[in-house]
């Protein structure tokens, strides 16, 4: 009898720190067939080769290599190159986790896809089973192309990995049955509980020239943020106050780079001590930098579950969350993107203790182990 197959999809930095945990589960359970397809959305080396490399994920067996371009574009490209390869393949199981262009794209081209999974003498034609890890987050902000990305993803999947309370609550609130809602925790958590055990060696803050406790680290790379010349302009202003009080790690996103070099903010914000600019970096470096940070400003999601994790303040330059635990048990504050505002949130946080912030439930590196029991109890049956 063959093993049932499942097909992992990654294609951006968070979708790896989130597949590598269930991958090394379902590897433990020897009971499936595995595969790993990279879309190739995020392919500059800086965001996906040192991903790959510190969390020890095995070589992606397909390489898509979809690259930049419009929402549109680069959806549709997904979409078309995937669907070849999920009829060429015939997984039982389609895994797509978070909420970038990929994960819709792929659960849509889970969709699409219909083959034969029986004998030779059935032949009725039946899609993958669609499983969907970190459903039913929700920022309630539109405007937001990962809104619209996690919304689609929840309503075509069978089977739904929430990893908050809330989050399950969104989903019921949808329509979406029970029976298709597990909530298994933050498995965003197991990857960082494990990067933590693997940081003796760690060398970033030395090289950086930076004390535990005594630096802010800063991460951009929202469009949001990043695009517009009048935000930037601003996010600059507070971060220039922000370097006069302490130094300032910045691993500076690619595409945040690239936007801030063409409208002539790159140059600016070196002016001064205290701003100490990176390339990206990988992911245990950055664990090692948001574990003794004494602040941390950012506008991604992830790293507001990991300073919560940490117990290290964070500053969220937007006016929405999809993970609003972050603030209810958790260190993160929405600060947006007013220079005022931020400054005003910095000097709260540089003046007070911190406080020990409760862990949010199921938070406890254990999410994968629940997701990989569900996902065979499922599959066993779909092999003939």
């Amino acid at each position: 009898m063959p093993q049932p197959h499942i097909l992992i999809a990654v294609g951006a930095r968070p979708n790896f720190m989130k597949a590598a945990p269930l991958i090394r589960s379902l590897k433990r359970a020897g009971r499936v067939h595995l595969t790993l397809v990279h879309t190739g959305q995020h392919y500059d080396p800086e965001l996906s080769d040192w991903f790959l490399r510190d969390l020890k994920l095995p070589s992606p067996a397909v390489n898509l290599r979809v690259g930049s371009g419009s929402h549109a574009r680069q959806t549709a490209a997904i979409l078309e190159r995937f669907e070849s390869v999920v009829l060429r393949l015939r997984p039982d199981v389609i895994v797509v986790v978070g909420d970038v262009n990929s994960t819709v794209a792929c659960a849509l081209g889970c969709w699409k896809a219909a083959y034969p999974r029986g004998t030779p003498a059935d032949s009725s034609r039946r899609r993958p089973l669609l499983a969907h890890v970190e459903a039913g987050l929700r920022s309630f902000d539109r405007s937001m192309p990962e809104e619209a990305n996690r919304i689609v993803t929840d309503h075509l999947s069978d089977l739904l990995f929430a990893p908050s309370p809330d989050a399950v609550t969104h989903l019921r609130r949808e329509g979406i049955p029970s029976r298709r809602i597990f909530f298994v925790g933050n498995i965003m958590i197991d990857s960082l509980r494990r990067a933590l055990t693997e940081l003796k060696g760690s060398r970033v803050l030395e090289r950086l020239g930076v004390s535990p406790g005594r630096y802010a680290l800063v991460t951009l790379h929202r469009p949001s943020n990043v695009d517009d010349p009048a935000t930037s302009r601003g996010i600059l202003r507070a971060l220039q106050w922000l370097q006069g009080r302490l130094p300032v790690v910045f691993p500076m996103h690619p595409r945040t780079r690239r936007m801030w070099a063409r409208c002539g903010l790159l140059g600016r914000l070196t002016q001064g001590k205290g701003m100490i600019l990176t390339p990206a970096l990988g992911y245990l470096e950055l664990v090692r930098l948001m574990k003794s940070a004494r602040l941390v400003l950012t506008d991604s999601g992830g790293i507001q579950e990991e300073t919560t994790f940490l117990q290290v303040p964070c500053l969220t330059l937007r006016t929405t969350t999809e993970r609003p635990i972050t603030i209810s048990h958790g260190t993160n504050r929405l600060v947006g993107v007013i220079p005022r505002r931020i400054v005003e949130s910095c000097e709260k946080v540089l003046r007070s203790r911190p406080r020990r912030p409760r862990v949010p439930p199921r938070w406890d590196g254990r999410a994968a182990e629940r997701i990989s029991r569900i996902l065979l109890r499922h599959v066993i049956h779909l092999t003939p």
